[in-house]
């Protein structure tokens, strides 16, 4: 084991809330003070994979190589955590090198457990078995949908947290208004089979989305959780559940096509650490994003335990408070910023309509815009697959908005 350079700030995870506080943070700190710990050489716009899956753009278009994201002035260590030693303010990478920091904030994402759903891995990607959920498979969504002639189209919902929860059914929206135009639909039972009891948690935006279920023929088979793929056979076997528990009882339906949500998680670096809460998450104050226990760590994004949605847009917001939070921990001052719990999902209902959905902790609706947004409007699609995009990369991951 090696001893290397000590930080003022490491941040673990190169992802949208690595990146975006490395942007922020470094106009506070000089050069050499920010170190970012990330092995992966691509960064992905994941927002826009559910448009990949339905044939609107290419996934070439969500890509980019991590290097020219890195703020200058910011150390990016091409390596892995391996272990954390809070006592001590240091962790352990996979290469074995020991880094030290004087605040440590953690944001790698989400882990993505394709292991967890019997038979998945043999074939995901064939035999009518697709996920938006990685880069490597987002782009044999669309082939495979365009195949589907009759039988059953279904979208799994997972039970556990998931990034982005609008995601699972906004690929059926598109899905099922490409079998409309391709004139095949009244052969094509569109089935929506999520583990919770509701389509969207917040009843303001159930509301108009339950009112499409009935309008567009969606079978809604809620309080599923899908455990297991027989791919000979072409079935998808769930557990039934009541209030998130199993109540012992399954389902085995046919599919002519599959697509599957995984089960997720935090990372496992994180899940077995003492950094983590009970439920494996980065255990952080919902406020001020600093650790419960080590008040030199502090966490946003995926891996954290804030009860917010998982998106891009919320950890926009955190982003802005936990600078003004880790300015004010070096200036020994109180840390003031409060994160509210603001979300925003963009629900694709079709390949021309959007519902945005905005709230914040406990479901207060915070939108942005002076109309209603419980309804289906172009202009917000333009919003989601125009001016997102060059925001995000010029904007938030530059520490700008």
């Amino acid at each position: 084991m090696t001893t290397a350079q000590q930080y003022n700030i490491l941040i673990i995870g190169a992802g949208t809330a690595g990146i975006a506080m490395a942007a922020r943070l470094r106009k506070h700190f000089p050069a050499g003070q920010i170190a970012l710990i990330d092995p992966a050489e691509k960064h992905y716009y994941q927002p826009l994979w559910t448009l990949v899956g339905a044939g609107i753009c290419p996934r070439e278009e969500s890509e980019r190589n991590t290097v020219d994201l890195i703020p200058d002035g910011v150390e990016w260590l091409r390596d892995a955590v391996e272990s954390f030693q809070p006592e001590q303010n240091t962790v352990t990478t996979k290469k074995g090198d020991t880094l030290g920091y004087k605040v440590l904030i953690v944001a790698p994402g989400i882990q993505i457990n394709w292991g967890a759903i019997k038979g998945l891995k043999d074939t995901l990607g064939k035999n009518g078995v697709a996920s938006n959920y990685d880069y490597n498979l987002v782009h044999k969504t669309w082939p495979m949908l365009q195949e589907v002639q009759s039988g059953n189209a279904i979208f799994t919902f997972p039970n556990t947290l998931i990034k982005c929860a609008g995601a699972p059914q906004k690929i059926m929206w598109l899905a099922e208004e490409a079998f409309r135009k391709a004139g095949k639909r009244d052969k094509i039972n569109v089935i929506y089979a999520p583990a919770g009891a509701a389509i969207f948690g917040v009843p303001r935006y159930a509301k108009p989305l339950n009112k499409l279920v009935k309008e567009r023929d969606i079978e809604g088979r809620y309080n599923r959780n899908l455990i297991e793929i027989r791919p000979d056979k072409k079935e998808a076997v769930f557990e039934i559940l009541k209030d998130k528990i199993p109540t012992g009882d399954t389902e085995t339906l046919s599919y002519s096509f599959l697509h599957v949500t995984p089960p997720q998680s935090a990372p496992d670096f994180v899940r077995n650490s003492t950094l983590a809460d009970k439920d494996g998450w980065v255990d952080v104050d919902k406020h001020t994003l600093q650790h419960h226990k080590f008040p030199n760590i502090f966490s946003l994004g995926d891996a954290s335990s804030l009860p917010c949605s998982k998106t891009g847009a919320a950890i926009r917001k955190q982003a802005h408070f936990l600078e003004e939070n880790i300015v004010a921990f070096f200036a020994n001052k109180p840390l003031t910023g409060h994160y509210d719990g603001y979300a925003s999902c963009p629900l694709v209902t079709g390949y021309n309509s959007v519902i945005l959905a905005e709230f914040g902790y406990d479901g207060k609706i915070m939108e942005s815009f002076p109309f209603e947004q419980d309804r289906e409007r172009f202009s917000m699609y333009a919003l989601k697959r125009y001016a997102l995009p060059p925001l995000y990369w010029h904007g938030m991951l530059k520490g700008r908005a």
